[in-house]
């Protein structure tokens, strides 16, 4: 741990500091959710979310929490600012996307306040860096209010049934429309491209569903342009949870194990793209 132990200068006052042995494990969660050049941090004593939005239609978030870290230390209540998440991940890795067996870069992250850079000090093979990334005035963000009470049907899958279906279905599509509720199909995804529609059901008592909770029949679509950012965090998820609330709002939660076995969390919302009337059905 060549940065945990270390100091900071003399006087020097972090609002926040953190240290982690590979910074893989950092860099892997941000590529996660890379859909836009921006992202706004904020930390707490809990640990870091980074977030991105697009078109005030989709919002990622990336949670790595506080014991992932080998040392996570805020002085405020929480520290919040906006940074280029393309210049963060080019600092991350630095020294290469993948390393030598058996070796790793450590990194240590500094942030002083309002005002002042974010600093990365990156050390591989006894070669330390220093980066320093300008910080931005950080953004309003949309607050989808997700919270369980409003969620009106919840499910888990492993994340290869939902692989196996990007797969399948026809991506010439414009909307992925998704069914879910307590009785047949249970949980459908449907497409409709050039091929003409698709469609591949999930009955509640499949191999790759871990929990079914559906109270109401809902059928909404969603734009694939913007769900197809979030197959980044599908692709290294293990399972993923798909929740949605009576306005059709939906919530992608994928849970990542990292190359060490911690779990971290990469959740996406999405608005719904149209009402669907009984006709369309």
């Amino acid at each position: 741990m060549p940065f945990s132990t270390e100091p900071p200068a003399s006087g020097e006052r972090y609002a926040l500091s953190a240290s982690l042995d590979n910074a893989r494990h950092l860099s892997s969660l941000l590529r996660a959710v890379h859909f836009q050049d921006h992202a706004t941090c904020l930390a707490t004593a809990s640990g870091l979310r980074v977030t991105v939005e697009d078109a005030k239609c989709i919002q990622a978030n990336a949670f790595i929490q506080a014991e992932i870290f080998q040392e996570f230390s805020v002085q405020e209540e929480s520290v919040m600012f906006r940074i280029s998440l393309s210049v963060l991940l080019d600092c991350l890795t630095i020294f290469g996307t993948s390393s030598l067996p058996g070796t790793s870069t450590a990194l240590r992250l500094c942030y002083r306040g309002y005002g002042y850079p974010l600093m990365l000090f990156l050390e591989e093979g006894g070669v330390v860096t220093v980066c320093k990334i300008n910080t931005q005035e950080p953004e309003e963000l949309l607050d989808f209010d997700f919270c369980s009470t409003k969620v009106v049907n919840k499910i888990i899958l492993q994340s290869e049934g939902l692989r196996e279906a990007f797969a399948e279905l026809d991506m010439t599509s414009e909307v992925l429309q998704i069914t879910m509720s307590p009785d047949k199909p249970y949980f459908r995804l449907s497409t409709f491209g050039n091929a003409g529609s698709a469609h591949l059901d999930y009955p509640r008592d499949s191999d790759l569903m871990e929990a079914f909770h559906c109270n109401q029949t809902q059928t909404n679509r969603y734009k694939i342009s913007l769900l197809k950012p979030s197959t980044k965090a599908l692709a290294l998820s293990c399972k993923v949870s798909i929740r949605t609330d009576a306005q059709g709002f939906l919530s992608l939660q994928y849970m990542i194990r990292n190359e060490d076995g911690q779990i971290c969390f990469v959740e996406y919302y999405c608005c719904p793209d149209e009402n669907i009337t009984e006709a369309e059905l």
